[in-house]
């Protein structure tokens, strides 16, 4: 990730999130991430920019169990959020600011994850 302020990301990542960390060297934090999922979509139709995004875009989102909770605990931790809870079929999404470096999404999947599987 780059952040225009990467002090106050990376203080977002430790104090807020909580996220498990290694300092390796002078405040250069690397963050444990929760288990993760892949998945891959077709790039949109450069004539129909509503048809998805352009090829090499990548987003990250971090998944819950319950989003409502979710978000009333980030809420209480003062989390500025961006959106509202919306239902976007594959699951309910948010997205909440991440402090110098831009928005992240949050959602709830409603559909089977992988993130179990054995590897």
């Amino acid at each position: 990730m780059y952040a225009e302020d990467a002090e106050a990301a990376r203080a977002f990542f430790r104090d807020v999130l909580e996220l498990p960390y290694v300092d390796v060297h002078d405040g250069w934090l690397i963050f444990a991430l929760p288990p993760a999922e892949l998945g891959i979509h077709p790039s949109g139709n450069p004539g129909n920019p509503s048809s998805g995004a352009p090829s090499g875009h990548h987003e990250l989102y971090f998944m819950c169990d319950d989003i409502d909770v979710t978000v009333a605990e980030l809420t209480a931790k003062g989390v500025e959020f961006t959106s509202p809870i919306e239902n976007q079929g594959f699951g309910r999404l948010i997205r909440l600011r991440v402090p110098g470096a831009g928005d992240i999404g949050l959602y709830q999947p409603r559909h089977a994850t992988a993130h179990d599987l054995p590897r």
